[in-house]
């Protein structure tokens, strides 16, 4: 996935993403390429610090037609812990259009100390 990480911490990650010609469906990204980059980004927001993490699962919300070669946004959180669970949630952006939005669940292979 074309994805560059410009910031991240344990709760947050920001980023740009460019689709490619490859990535083209019928005039714009292919449909399933954003799952694919919600739950790298948000599999690596959960990852950070935290070990290894499982997606349990992915839900995304398409808004507007994701456009190729074209430098997009992209941002996600983690919005909630409880144990192993984290539940995360992301957006992507074409300037101020949301182009697609995303819900996760992500559980970490195994408890910290155990």
């Amino acid at each position: 996935m074309p994805l560059v990480i410009d910031e991240i911490d344990d709760q947050r990650v920001q980023g740009r993403v460019t689709f490619r010609r490859f990535h083209l469906g019928v005039g714009s990204a292919h449909g399933g390429t954003q799952p694919l980059l919600f739950d790298e980004l948000l599999g690596t927001v959960a990852a950070w610090h935290r070990g290894a993490i499982r997606t349990a699962y992915l839900h995304v919300d398409y808004r507007a037609l994701t456009p190729v070669d074209v430098e997009l946004t992209v941002e996600g959180s983690i919005d909630r812990t409880d144990g192993r669970k984290l539940w995360a949630s992301g957006r992507l952006f074409n300037g101020s259009t949301l182009l697609a939005e995303s819900s996760a669940l992500f559980v970490r292979a195994y408890d910290h100390g155990a």
